[in-house]
């Protein structure tokens, strides 16, 4: 009973890690892929990719995309920036949280380097640019629910790393994310 107990409480710690990494395999709810090499053909199929930018009121940041859409064939790789500014007077770490709409187009969406794999430090006044390289994958044909779609947007809001409000934001995430069940190809 104690081995079932401590089997428990050792699975509870690991949901989260475990949910998040489903979410990332699988494009549930939004989640998208990653890949470090797209060996896609390209199609003459076009999205309009719309970016969105919010920074958390506890981290003293602004937070923006560079250019605030592009025009993608399936397959194509492209690369944007966001741009970051630390406009407090000490270092702070920052993480960001990722999401596309529709969710549905998540699972096709696919990073190949981003600044969200990873916190971020920037220093009193230190203004940065981060990259985002993705490519749409072309199995979004194939999706009929997904036929007549034209834009997809890529969302990002940072949050203060380690911080209560980024937890919160996480949780928030997994149980809406959790609730809006996406089939998986």
């Amino acid at each position: 009973m104690l081995g079932i107990a401590v089997g428990m409480i050792a699975l509870s710690f690991a949901s989260v890690p475990l949910y998040r990494r489903f979410c990332q395999v699988t494009g549930w709810g939004g989640t998208t892929q990653t890949v470090t090499i797209n060996n896609s053909k390209i199609y003459n199929r076009e999205f309009i990719v719309q970016f969105n930018a919010d920074t958390d009121p506890h981290l003293p940041w602004t937070f923006k995309p560079d250019q605030h859409s592009v025009k993608v064939k399936v397959g194509q790789n492209a690369i944007i920036s966001y741009s970051a500014l630390n406009n407090g007077n000490i270092p702070v770490a920052g993480t960001a949280i990722h999401n596309v709409t529709p969710l549905k187009a998540g699972q096709y969406f696919v990073k190949t380097q981003c600044f969200c794999f990873g916190q971020q430090i920037l220093q009193p006044g230190q203004k940065v640019h981060m990259p985002v390289t993705f490519f749409i994958d072309p199995k979004i044909m194939d999706d009929r629910e997904l036929r007549n779609l034209k834009t997809i947007t890529l969302s990002y809001t940072f949050y203060r790393h380690d911080s209560p409000e980024l937890e919160k934001a996480v949780k928030k995430y997994e149980e809406k994310n959790s609730s809006s069940p996406t089939r998986i190809n």
